[in-house]
């Protein structure tokens, strides 16, 4: 038990180390080749939030854990729109721009309704299904890109040489998938000496640790009153969670997920989560210290339905 939790603990610091330093050199690198603002935000940043989700979730896939990878997507998800949204919005309201009520919220709630629909229906992912998937991120991406300039993120700091921005964007790839092997092997021999079923294991240990990059990030842009891209970038990370993690998890075959609780009540939870604080967010225009609690109450009730139902 104690290896495995070693194991688990190395990887999440891993996670949590490379992450951030990924999404930097990726941004950087973006700008040494002069891409736009509007791709850098729509793209980069948005893929490399969720990388350690995707890469963990494909991992645990393609070694036969299904349940692990998909538990890592819902329960990513669950903490991106309630733990993260909910404690940012304790430090300071939370303002929603046009640019998330109109395209970014909607393209995620469709893309975590699509991937939840998938899931419960067949009970796993297809290659088919997970093809489709591919075709739908493509999709959003094109909508993304063709968005007006309100959805952009600043872009600040000196720029740095392509050489410096590759090898920052290289090391921090290698820390992602370094951690991600760590954290699935971790998350794979807890679950197996704790009994409990790796759909729990991935919608909870994992997947707060995959997400703990957006609340540092969320939690600093907040005290800093900067945070009327939290939101945005929020929605982003489950949309690319859904679409590209669920794409991963379909095309690497690996077969059915055999976790009813997490097919059931994690899913409903992650529908949920994402519903409401869309809809509390869109009818207000902002997320208040009321809905921050509500929000932290959905998180607690989710744990407790699956840890315990």
């Amino acid at each position: 038990m104690l290896l495995a939790i070693f194991l688990l603990l190395i990887g999440l610091i891993a996670l949590v180390r490379a992450g951030p330093l990924f999404v930097d050199g990726a941004v950087q690198l973006a700008r040494s080749l002069n891409m736009s603002s509007v791709v850098i935000g729509a793209i980069v940043l948005g893929f490399g939030t969720s990388a350690p989700e995707l890469v963990v979730s494909t991992i645990a896939a393609s070694q036969g854990d299904p349940a692990l990878g998909v538990g890592n997507i819902v329960g990513s998800n669950v903490a991106n729109l309630s733990l993260v949204l909910g404690v940012a919005a304790l430090v300071t309201p939370i303002a929603l721009t046009s640019s998330v009520t109109r395209r970014q919220a909607p393209l995620s709630i469709a893309a975590v309704i699509i991937f939840a629909l998938l899931v419960w229906t067949g009970g796993e992912l297809t290659r088919g299904e997970g093809a489709i998937l591919l075709v739908l991120l493509v999709a959003a991406m094109v909508v993304l890109i063709k968005s007006p300039a309100d959805n952009v993120v600043p872009l600040q700091g000196p720029q740095q040489t392509l050489g410096r921005s590759l090898l920052l964007s290289l090391l921090g790839l290698g820390g992602v998938l370094i951690g991600a092997q760590l954290t699935v092997s971790g998350a794979t021999r807890l679950a197996d000496e704790w009994g409990l079923s790796g759909g729990f294991i991935g919608f909870s240990i994992v997947a707060l640790g995959t997400s703990l990059p957006e609340l540092v990030t969320a939690v600093a842009a907040a005290r800093k009153k900067e945070a009327g891209l939290i939101v945005g970038n929020l929605f982003g990370s489950n949309l690319f969670n859904g679409l590209a993690g669920g794409a991963a998890i379909g095309l690497v075959g690996a077969g059915s997920i055999a976790d009813a609780r997490l097919t059931g009540g994690g899913l409903i939870a992650m529908v949920g989560a994402v519903a409401f604080a869309y809809l509390q967010g869109a009818r207000k225009q902002r997320i208040g210290k009321p809905d921050a609690l509500l929000l932290l109450a959905i998180y607690v009730a989710a744990m407790l339905w699956l840890g315990i139902g």
